[in-house]
C-alpha cells in the first residue's frame, strides 16, 4: 500500500508552485493530472521514485547513437584485454578453435530434381564442385595478398568479427597466371571504415557506410591507412566501394557483424558487456601474484624510536654479501645481528596465499561466462566437478557452436561460395545449365552445408552406441552421424572403405564370404 502511495503522490515543482499563485485551481487540476499519469505504470522496474532506481539513469536512443561513439573506445579495449588478460584471449581463440577449428569443408548438395539430374550425375557434378573448390579455397591464391589461404581467412574473419565486432570482406577481381580464378579476397579491418573527412552521421551516412532510403548499404567509404597508422597523419584519404555490382547485382563487399537491433549499422565486440569484470579481475589477480611473490621473500623492517640508529650496516658484508653500493640489506645464514636501543624488528607477512582467492574468481568467471554465452568449466577449461557436469557444459556450448556456424555460413561462406559459382559457370569450368537465366535453377545449384569439426566426446563407446540406435531407428542417416562424430563424410568413407576391404581381401587379410547354400 505504502508503495501505491509514494507512487501515486505528485510534489509540486517549480511550475506549478508559480502556477498556483496564479490560479491555485488550475494547479491543483495540474497536480491531479499528474498522479493519475503515474498510476498508469504496473512495472516496478519503472519506478523512478524507489531509492534503488530513481538514480538509475538510462537513454533511450536509437541504435547507431547507442553504439557509434562509443565503438573506437570498446574496439580499443576489446583489442588490449586480447593482447593482455589470458582470460579474454582464452575466451576468443576457444570460439574460434571451435567454430572454425581446422576448417569448414565445402558439402554441395544439389536439389536434383529441380536440374533434372539423375542420382548418379548429380553426384558427379557434386564431386567435380567440390574439387573446383577446393582449387580455389586451398590456395593462396584466393588471397589478393597471396599470404593466406581460404581457411585462415575464416579463421581471421570470424575472430575480427568477435574481437572488434565487425570486419570488411572486399571481392575485388585480379587475374594471375597459373591460376584459373579473378575472384580474390581482401580482408579490411574495421577501423578504416569511417565516414569521409570525419563528417557527421546523417540519415543516409553512418559508420562509414552509406544507406539507401530503405536502408540497405550502398557504398562502403574506406581509408587508405589504418587510422593508427603513422601515415594517416600526413592526411588520409578515402575510396568508396558499392556492395553490389550495378550490371550483375554481385557482392563486392561482405559486411560480417551480428545485428541485435533494426537499424543497427555496426557491430559491437563481444568482450563489451564484460570488460570491466575482466580488467578488474585481471588487476586482482595481478595483485595477488605480486603479493604471494613478496610472501616468498622473508622480508624484515627495523623500527627505531630514535633518530639515531644503533644497527651496524658496515659489517653484514661478510655474512650476506652486502656492497656499499646496495640500496637495500641482506640477510646472512643463521646471522646473529645486534640491534640499538628502541629498534626492534617487523616481518612483512601479506598472507598470501589467499585461500578466498580461487572461490571469489570462480564466482567472477560465471557471471563472465554467461555473458559470453560458455560455461565457465569451458571458459578456463575445468572439467573436475563430475561426468554429467562436463558432458552438461560440452552440450550447452556446441549449442552456441552450431548457432555461429550457421551464422557464419549464411553471412560469409554461402556468399563467397555464391560469386566464386559465377565465376565458375561463366568460365566454363562447371557446367550448370539455366544457371544464369532461371533464379529457381540457380538457387538450385548452389544448395551446399559446410561442416566443421566434430563436438569432442568425453566418452567416446556411449556416443558411438547413441548414434547407432539412431541410425538403426530411423531418427538419423549414416551422414548426419558421421559430420557430428568425427566430422568426415560418410559417402567418402564408404568408397573409401569399399576400397579397403577389396585390398584387405586380395591380400588375404580376411577370409572370402562364404557361398551361399542353395535353397531345396
Amino acid at each position: 500500500m505504502r508503495e501505491v502511495l509514494d507512487r501515486i503522490s505528485a510534489s509540486p515543482n517549480l511550475l506549478d508552485k508559480a502556477i498556483a499563485y496564479v490560479s491555485p485551481a488550475r494547479a491543483a487540476r495540474r497536480l491531479k493530472a499528474r498522479a493519475m499519469i503515474s498510476l498508469l505504470g504496473s512495472y516496478d522496474g519503472a519506478n523512478r521514485k524507489k531509492r534503488g532506481l530513481k538514480e538509475w539513469l538510462t537513454l533511450g536512443s536509437d541504435p547507431d547513437t547507442d553504439i557509434l561513439p562509443d565503438l573506437p573506445t570498446l574496439r580499443e579495449r576489446s583489442r588490449d584485454l586480447v593482447r593482455n588478460n589470458p582470460l579474454a584471449a582464452g575466451a576468443i581463440k576457444t570460439k574460434v578453435t571451435n567454430v572454425v577449428g581446422t576448417g569448414l569443408r565445402l558439402q554441395a548438395h544439389i536439389d536434383r530434381q529441380a536440374v533434372g539430374m539423375s542420382e548418379e550425375q548429380a553426384d558427379e557434378w557434386e564431386m567435380t564442385t567440390e574439387r573446383e573448390w577446393r582449387l580455389f579455397w586451398k590456395s593462396k591464391e584466393c588471397d589478393v595478398a597471396r599470404t593466406c589461404n581460404g581457411l585462415d581467412i575464416t579463421r581471421q574473419v570470424y575472430q575480427q568479427a568477435k574481437e572488434n565486432g565487425d570486419v570488411f570482406v572486399l571481392l575485388p577481381r585480379v587475374d594471375r597466371p597459373g591460376f584459373p580464378y579473378s575472384l580474390k579476397l581482401q580482408v579490411v579491418e574495421a577501423d578504416r571504415v569511417c565516414n569521409p573527412d570525419d563528417k557527421a552521421d546523417t540519415d543516409t551516412l553512418a559508420g562509414g557506410i552509406e544507406k539507401d532510403e530503405y536502408g540497405a548499404p550502398k557504398v562502403c567509404h574506406i581509408t587508405k591507412y589504418h587510422p593508427g597508422n603513422l601515415a594517416a597523419i600526413g592526411g588520409q584519404k578515402w575510396r568508396g566501394v558499392e556492395f553490389f555490382g550495378a550490371k550483375t547485382g554481385l557482392r563486392n563487399v561482405i559486411h560480417l557483424f551480428y545485428q541485435s537491433r533494426p537499424g543497427q549499422t555496426r557491430g559491437v565486440p563481444d568482450l563489451a558487456a564484460v570488460i570491466e569484470p575482466l580488467k578488474q579481475l585481471g588487476r586482482y589477480t595481478e595483485a595477488e601474484i605480486m603479493a604471494a611473490v613478496i610472501s616468498g621473500f622473508f622480508t624484515v623492517f627495523i623500527e627505531s624510536d630514535t633518530e639515531a640508529t644503533g644497527f651496524d650496516y658496515s659489517n653484514l658484508g661478510a655474512e650476506t654479501g652486502q656492497r656499499d653500493g646496495d640500496k637495500d640489506y641482506k640477510l646472512g645464514n643463521g646471522a646473529i645481528i645486534e640491534l640499538g636501543k628502541g629498534e626492534k624488528i617487523h616481518d612483512s607477512d601479506p598472507g598470501r596465499p589467499n585461500t578466498a582467492f580461487d572461490a571469489f574468481c570462480l564466482a567472477v568467471l560465471r557471471q563472465i561466462g554467461m555473458g559470453l554465452e560458455m560455461p565457465y568449466e569451458i571458459l578456463i577449461k575445468h572439467f573436475t566437478a563430475s561426468y554429467s557436469a562436463a558432458r552438461a557444459a560440452i552440450n550447452e556450448f556446441w549449442k552456441y557452436v552450431t548457432a555461429e556456424r550457421q551464422w557464419l555460413h549464411d553471412n560469409f561462406l554461402i556468399l563467397v561460395y555464391e560469386v566464386w559459382m559465377w565465376e565458375a559457370v561463366a568460365s566454363g569450368r562447371i557446367a550448370a545449365p539455366g544457371f544464369f537465366s532461371d533464379p529457381i535453377i540457380r538457387r538450385a545449384y548452389l544448395g551446399c552445408d559446410f561442416i566443421g569439426p566434430s563436438k569432442g566426446q568425453i566418452n567416446e563407446a556411449a556416443e558411438v552406441n547413441a548414434a547407432i540406435a539412431r541410425v538403426n531407428s530411423g531418427l538419423s542417416t549414416l551422414t548426419i552421424e558421421t559430420a557430428n562424430l568425427t566430422g568426415g563424410d560418410w559417402e567418402r568413407n564408404h568408397e573409401q572403405g569399399k576400397k579397403e576391404h577389396k585390398k584387405r581381401l586380395a591380400d588375404g587379410m580376411i577370409a572370402p564370404p562364404k557361398p551361399k547354400e542353395a535353397t531345396p
